[in-house]
Order: C-alpha cells, then sequence, then structure tokens
C-alpha cells in the first residue's frame, strides 16, 4: 500500500483521549509511523508522523492562519465571535500569522531579542537557580516542578521584558489557564474560562505597557515598545499579543523541558552519571532531553496547495498536525535506539521540538541557556538527587509534561 496507508477498518485510530496517552503517547505514535504515517483522522483533520514528512512540512508553504482551513474539513473548528477582543487568540500574535505579517513581526520583536542579550541574562539565571537550590536543600528535597521548573522561566521573561510592578503570580496563573487554547478543547466551559483570562491578561498586559512608555528601560518591553524599521513598529494590538506570547512561551514550554530533562535523567541512571563526569556534554544533552520528551508535541499547519508525504496526497485547506513529538522519536532518523535517552546522540539538534523553518521558536536560545545553567547546578550541587516518590503528568495532550516532580537531595 503506497506511504505505508492502510484500508480505513484497519487503521488504529489516533486517539489522544485514550487512556495513559498523555502519561505515554508514544507507543500510539510508533503505531502510526509504522502503519499510517499520514493519516486522515475520521474529525477531518491530518496527523503526520514521521519525521521526514514533519521536518518537510514545516519547512513547506503551508499556513499557521485557521482561516486558511477548507470550510467543509472543519467548518467549526474556531467560531469568531466579533464581540471578543483578545489579541492572543485573535490572531495579533507571530505563532498566528503567515508572511509577510510573520515576517514583519518576528523581524520586529527579534531585534529585542539577540543572541548577545540572551547570554546577559546567564549571570542573572544563574543567581535565581543558586536560590532555589538553596530553599530545597534546606528542606532536604522538593517536589521540583514549583521549587524550580516553574518558578524560575517564568521569573526571567518577566526580568527579561522589565515588567513593572504588577500582580505576578496572577500573570502566570492566567498563563497557565490560556495555554490551554493549545489543547483539543471541546468543553465550552473551558473555552470560555481561556478567553476570560487571555482578555484579563490583555488588560494587566496593557497596564504595563502604559506604565513602561511613562518609565522606559533598558530592557526587552521598552525595545518591543521602540521597534522600528523602515517607520514600522508594532500596533498596540500587536504589541500586547507579543508580550503575552513572550509570557506563555517563554515559560509553559521550558517548564517542561526542566521538569521532564529531570525525569528523564533520574530514569536513566548511567546518562546521568556521564553528565556529571563530562561537563562538555551539556548542550548536547540538552538537545537530547528536548529530542527524547518534547516539551511541545506537535504543531498545527494548513496546506494551501496538494500536499504529497510519503507518497500520500494531503488536499489544500486541510489541517494538518505535525507530531513534533513522534518526529523525534523516528528510528529512520534516529536509529532503532530512538526510545532510548543517549546523551551523547549524535545530531540532537536536529530534533523538532522547537520546530524548522520561519517559525522556528524565537526563544530556543534562551531555553536552551536556561536548562544547561539549572543542569549544571543542580547536578553539582546534589550528587545524591533521586527520586522521592510518585511522577505524575499535567494530563495535556500538546503541552505535555511532568506536573509533580517530587526528589530528595541527601
Amino acid at each position: 500500500m503506497t506511504g505505508g496507508v492502510l484500508p480505513q477498518e484497519q487503521i488504529p485510530l489516533f486517539n489522544p483521549f485514550a487512556e495513559g496517552f498523555t502519561d505515554n503517547p508514544y507507543p500510539q505514535y510508533a503505531t502510526l509511523r509504522e502503519t499510517a504515517p499520514v493519516y486522515p483522522h475520521p474529525l477531518g483533520f491530518w496527523v503526520v508522523t514521521r519525521y521526514e514528512d514533519v521536518f518537510a512540512l514545516l519547512r513547506s508553504g503551508a499556513s499557521v492562519e485557521l482561516r486558511n482551513v477548507d470550510s467543509g474539513a472543519l467548518e467549526n473548528l474556531r467560531q469568531k465571535d466579533e464581540s471578543r477582543k483578545t489579541p492572543l487568540i485573535d490572531g495579533f500574535s507571530m505563532i498566528d500569522r503567515d508572511a509577510p505579517d510573520h515576517t514583519r513581526l518576528r523581524r520586529l520583536v527579534q531585534k529585542a531579542f539577540t543572541p548577545k542579550s540572551i547570554q546577559a541574562l546567564a549571570p542573572r539565571i544563574g543567581e535565581l537557580v543558586d536560590g532555589m537550590l538553596d530553599r530545597i536543600a534546606d528542606e532536604g528535597g522538593a517536589d521540583l516542578v514549583p521549587a524550580l521548573a516553574s518558578p524560575l522561566p517564568f521569573t526571567v521573561i518577566a526580568d527579561m521584558l522589565g515588567a513593572p510592578p504588577t500582580d505576578h503570580e496572577r500573570i502566570r496563573e492566567l498563563s497557565g489557564v490560556i495555554v490551554r487554547s493549545l489543547e483539543p478543547v471541546a468543553d465550552p466551559a473551558v473555552m470560555q474560562e481561556i478567553e476570560n483570562a487571555d482578555a484579563e491578561l490583555a488588560v494587566l498586559t496593557s497596564e504595563m505597557i502604559a506604565w513602561k512608555r511613562r518609565n522606559p528601560a533598558d530592557d526587552l518591553m521598552t525595545a518591543l515598545i521602540e521597534a522600528e524599521e523602515d517607520g514600522d513598529k508594532l500596533s498596540d494590538d500587536e504589541l500586547v499579543a507579543q508580550i503575552q506570547l513572550l509570557y506563555i512561551a517563554g515559560h509553559e514550554t521550558t517548564v517542561n523541558l526542566l521538569a521532564n530533562g529531570t525525569h528523564a535523567l533520574l530514569r536513566h541512571p548511567e546518562q546521568l552519571a556521564a553528565l556529571r563526569a563530562d561537563a562538555d556534554l551539556m548542550p548536547n544533552a540538552v538537545d537530547e532531553m528536548l529530542r527524547y520528551d518534547s516539551p511541545l508535541q506537535s504543531s498545527r499547519r494548513i496546506t494551501l496547495e496538494p500536499t504529497v508525504l510519503s507518497g500520500v496526497e494531503i488536499p489544500p485547506g486541510a489541517m494538518v498536525v505535525a507530531a513534533l513529538a513522534s518526529a523525534n522519536r523516528d528510528a529512520a532518523r534516529w536509529g532503532e535506539d530512538a526510545d532510548t535517552l543517549r546523551l551523547d546522540r549524535e545530531g540532537a539538534r536536529a530534533h523538532l521540538a522547537f520546530g524548522s523553518g520561519s517559525h522556528h521558536c524565537l526563544g530556543a536560545a534562551l531555553a536552551r541557556l536556561e536548562a544547561s545553567i539549572t543542569f549544571e547546578r543542580m547536578l553539582k550541587r546534589f550528587p545524591d538527587l533521586s527520586l522521592a516518590g510518585d511522577v505524575t503528568w499535567n494530563g495535556r495532550i500538546n503541552v505535555r509534561g511532568v506536573a509533580s516532580l517530587p526528589v530528595s537531595v541527601g
């Protein structure tokens, strides 16, 4: 059968709501890669699971804008309520825009997101990590998610933005609600909660921007306000949306990198020992952790023209789920030990955890820096780091990560 496509009755249904999927989705991905790598789901979308196909799709001219979904395919995918003025949901964010809008927004944001500015954060990240490790040491252990993995990236992005005095805990709560919009949500009450949170965060963000206009400083928020190219500046709605995006994307996925990565190391003691023995292994180790358990499991694309992957033609206007986590476990790309954590894996940086192409994650360098500093200092500080209880997952399908990681530090 061309491209591994089987008769419909034999195709294993991609079912992210199946029991145990959010704890371990990889067996289902493996089945799809083997039997239906380009899978037309009965609900009207497509799932692409092999590395080569996901890579090709991400680097193609496929769209991210929901308006390009064929109305007959997913007519009710996202109902538009004109009374709702929440910038992140309504598409002002760069992640929801195609070129040339995406190119323009990214270029303006990137002016304030340079490698030099990211590297300048290293001392502050180290200071934050040391303080959190001190508190964990005093207690003899902790749940690593609320003690370190969650507060660290949020504090870093708030510092980077130069956020003025505000209710940062509330912003973190709202971000946690809004990120659920990246999940398949059918419950109207949950959707309403997400929209309410987005609207509230938009107000808080607007207030911060107004304060920053009166009190400019050498920080990212000021740089975004002042960013200009050929007379082009971010509109008020675009500015709010990009700052919301930075709060959410700069926090949620890095939480998962730190928590999932620590969990993977503790489940592979020989790899943990290798990392302790060779500090030069750290950059590749972080990328291998990203490959092994991707903080973001998938990314959407909408085809604008007939697209052939693994010998299967996807029609134009189709919603396609590019399964990043599956691609990162594809034995055809990574070898027969693709399901194994191996910190010295050659070419680990070619993972797709940060996406690829024009929408490659803008914060990839920051996430890598936070992870490298955290793991280096945590492993040096705690030679007897070990699991101290049951690990639980957050129950999310897309922004999937460890929700509770109790550890002992000896």
